[in-house]
């Protein structure tokens, strides 16, 4: 079957399916919840752009991720609800995988590119009629919290992807793991070819984390049983493997099966290496900084006035994306934010090293910034806690009890696609907080400064590659980070108070022609350094006819 319907560059001919467990190609197709997600769609969009021989596999998420609403006192209400999607076709083919003794079907739907500007993307779906209730609910919700649920997604994604792929008739020459969740695909591959050298020319791997609960880990036992390892012998899973114990972690196993991996900053790259360094057998990591697509996400009337030198049409433009979002926060919340005010936006998944209340952390001089007459500050909050850690919903519902006494503070729930272009074209400022060494890459930022919105953050992540202090962005400096967490919190948040009282707020109040260069600086400089056309085609050069 041909899923393309566009011709290839020479220069992208290698087929390549690209796995992921979740993409954010739009807003009206819910299988995402976050950051994975938008590099995922960027990829695609961009793949699509340069009409490369690339093809996304993922899930149709019958819940998807989770709707996020309110309670009746305002708090976090995560709801699950059935979508359905008329734009998707059934390819028609069906596949099936072993999960526990239990044969699954498996139902293969296309989003062909035509639809959102997007290089095809197959999603499989084991919610049919032919499966027993316990098997449809595989594919029902994203990032499930039960164990067994999420290694069968795994088992679905990866080995129901190939065989897929196969019944399509397609030809991949290169397989892509967009993080571990794909794993299962190489003991598909092993179990055909025999020879996990020849596998591992067939295999290139992305990892995202350095953080220790995000490398996936389970009992290689309880793998074995689920059918992870594709049949198998465990005693050769452990062979080709080289895991001796009963932990089974599934980056070490794709570093491991991949002929070459790569972290997706520069920064991460040496935190990846230092990260695995001791870990015998694997693939080289090398960097391939990650990216978002200029053309999903930025602002044309931004960009015409950039191109145009019109300093007067940016300015405008901006102000009137920032009364776009303002509609948003006053039908939320019911409070009339000031398009003259300077607004600082927080958004992104709410995790504990990302750090969402160090702004307020010492909560006087937050609240003086925010309730001052003379030059003051709104911000706004959003993010979607995962809906089953405790803390980090609390996290969120922290900040919502605090905002209810402070007008110029909102939050924000729906944090979606739509949401997140709206928060990044209409603020100043795009905060980001993470403790150094902990954030992979960090890509908002990359998309809030192709719309004039200037970074301010700690220097994680892409932001070393693009920040130049006062000029594009800012940057709050270095600690020592062998201090405990709290030190370190009560210093990043002085000085990050100290940036925006000191810095910040008389560059937009006192000099704004200043202020526009640096939305200016960084639009510029953002694109096309950090457009996933850059990316994609460093994948290509760097990883797939490597």
């Amino acid at each position: 079957m041909i899923l393309h319907d566009y011709e290839f560059d020479p220069k992208y001919t290698t087929s390549v399916a690209y796995f992921s467990m979740e993409f954010a190609i739009h807003q009206a197709l819910k299988t995402y919840s976050g950051g994975l997600g938008f590099l995922a769609g960027s990829h695609m969009r961009s793949a699509y752009d340069l009409q490369q021989n690339v093809v996304g596999v993922g899930i149709l998420w019958s819940f998807g991720y989770y709707d996020q609403t309110r309670h009746e006192d305002r708090s976090l209400q995560p709801e699950f609800i059935r979508k359905h999607y008329y734009f998707l076709e059934d390819l028609g083919v069906k596949a099936t995988v072993n999960i526990h003794d239990k044969d699954v079907h498996i139902k293969a739907f296309y989003l062909p590119p035509d639809i959102f500007s997007s290089a095809p993307l197959i999603l499989l779906s084991t919610d049919i009629p032919e499966n027993d209730f316990l098997a449809r609910t595989i594919t029902h919700k994203l990032y499930d919290n039960n164990e067994e649920t999420r290694i069968s997604q795994e088992i679905v994604l990866g080995i129901g992807g190939v065989r897929v792929l196969e019944a399509l008739k397609q030809n991949i020459a290169i397989y892509h793991m967009n993080e571990g969740h794909a794993l299962p695909l190489v003991y598909e591959l092993y179990g055909k070819l025999r020879d996990l050298e020849e596998v591992k020319k067939r295999v290139v791997f992305t990892t995202h984390t350095p953080e220790a609960a995000g490398n996936e880990e389970h009992n290689i036992h309880l793998l074995d049983r689920f059918g992870f390892f594709d049949g198998l012998h465990l005693d050769e899973v452990r062979a080709i493997t080289k895991t001796h114990g009963d932990s089974f972690n599934l980056t070490v196993g794709a570093l491991r099966a991949s002929k070459l991996t790569n972290a997706v900053s520069q920064f991460h790259g040496e935190v990846a290496n230092r990260m695995w360094a001791e870990c015998d057998g694997r693939s080289e990591i090398i960097s391939i900084t990650n990216a978002q697509n200029r053309r999903f996400w930025t602002d044309k009337g931004m960009l015409a006035a950039l191109d145009d030198h019109e300093d007067y049409a940016l300015v405008a433009r901006k102000k009137h994306l920032k009364r776009a979002l303002f509609n948003v926060v006053a039908d939320q919340t019911g409070k009339m934010f000031d398009p003259n005010v300077l607004t600082i936006v927080w958004a992104r998944r709410f995790a504990e090293y990302k750090r969402p209340g160090l702004l307020k952390q010492d909560f006087e001089r937050f609240q003086r910034l925010l309730e001052r007459e003379d030059r003051p500050i709104q911000v706004i909050w959003a993010g979607k806690p995962y809906p089953f850690d405790t803390n980090a919903v609390n996290a969120f519902n922290e900040l919502i009890h605090i905002s209810h006494r402070l007008k110029r503070m909102a939050v924000l729930v729906g944090y979606e696609l739509e949401l997140s272009r709206l928060l990044k074209k209409g603020s100043d400022v795009w905060l980001n907080t993470p403790r150094v060494s902990r954030e992979a890459s960090g890509t908002s930022g990359m998309s809030a400064s192709m719309n004039g919105t200037i970074h301010f953050s700690t220097n994680d992540g892409w932001h070393p590659e693009f920040a130049k202090h006062a000029c594009n962005a800012f940057t709050i400096p270095e600690i020592d980070h062998t201090t405990p967490t709290e030190v370190q919190d009560r210093e990043d948040n002085k000085n990050l108070m100290d940036i925006l009282e000191n810095e910040i707020i008389p560059t937009y109040y006192d000099r704004p022609a200043q202020w526009t260069q640096m939305m200016k600086t960084a639009m510029r400089d953002v694109i096309p350094a950090f457009d996933s056309g850059r990316m994609v085609h460093e994948y290509y050069l760097k990883m797939y006819d490597a």
